[in-house]
């Protein structure tokens, strides 16, 4: 049912703001396709749409399709019967979406082949979490639903912990400290994510490891694990990460990417309950970077 913000203007942007894994156009993109629903009707991405309206609309897999296998190299820091841990390099989207319908960490697990789980979605086998297409490091994948389901209860729980390497901008002041601010959309910028009032609870834990030439290397906790969370609590402390054009700007030779590596993952075995560990040491562009300043 609508409500707030979205109850004024078009639909396309309603249900954009009513879900933050869609964009505007892929919002149009879901409602031409037959998709949308409002109050009972087909709809159109132009529709009015006002408080109290009702929307329907189908999963996005139903306008992405089956993912197809994909010969791509693939770095596997563990892989067993349940469950592997990649170490995914910086500038691969994680799964298919509208401008990204294949090359994705999806295709490549479908290309080594064997089962993987389905529980997150058609578009999804094997995703358990995400990371953004900038960041590189390391990622799970599960084999099966019971390991899906073990490690997405972890995740849910806060026993999976995901522990990650960036650079910031500036000096931070604090050696180490807790940030908690909500994150939302940010009602300035459809792409960006910001602190907002009545956003999603979300709390990183940051710990300085060095400081050199105006810049910092900084190790991250995520507590929570909201979109763009590390870059957004960075920004809100007006040290945004080194590269990123989203949320500040990339200057003469830096990388053109986010600096933010996922470094390690703690967790249990999903069938096994063992304590695990990984780690995987930050990509050239990154380590490059640091040892150039």
């Amino acid at each position: 049912m609508i409500a707030g913000e979205a109850a004024a203007g078009r639909l396309d942007r309603a249900l954009a703001l009513l879900d933050p894994e869609l964009s505007r156009s892929t919002a149009g993109r879901l409602a031409r396709a037959g998709l949308v629903r409002l109050n009972g009707a087909t709809a159109k991405p132009a529709d009015a749409v006002r408080v109290g309206d009702v929307l329907e609309y189908s999963p996005l897999e139903r306008v992405m399709g089956q993912p197809t296998p994909e010969s791509i190299p693939l770095r596997l820091i563990h892989d067993d019967p349940d469950f592997v841990v990649v170490d995914k390099p910086p500038g691969m989207v994680v799964h298919p979406a509208p401008g990204h319908a294949s090359g994705t960490l999806v295709n490549a697990l479908l290309g080594l082949g064997g089962e993987w789980s389905f529980a997150g979605g058609e578009t999804r086998p094997g995703i358990v979490h995400r990371l953004d297409k900038g960041t590189s490091g390391l990622i799970l994948a599960a084999r099966n639903d019971v390991a899906h389901r073990a490690l997405a209860a972890q995740l849910a729980d806060r026993t999976l912990s995901r522990t990650y390497l960036a650079i910031a901008r500036g000096g931070l002041a604090d050696v180490s400290g807790m940030l908690e601010g909500p994150i939302g959309r940010d009602p300035t910028n459809r792409l960006r994510m910001a602190v907002v009032a009545g956003g999603r609870p979300a709390r990183t834990r940051y710990q300085v490891l060095e400081k050199r030439a105006g810049q910092t290397l900084v190790c991250c906790d995520l507590e929570t694990g909201r979109t763009h969370q590390i870059r957004v609590h960075l920004t809100a402390l007006g040290h945004p990460l080194v590269g990123d054009d989203l949320y500040g700007r990339v200057r003469p030779g830096e990388p053109p990417r986010p600096l933010l590596h996922s470094w390690r993952l703690r967790l249990r075995h999903p069938l096994t309950a063992e304590p695990l560990s990984f780690e995987a040491p930050p990509p050239l562009d990154f380590t490059t970077f640091w040892d150039g300043l």
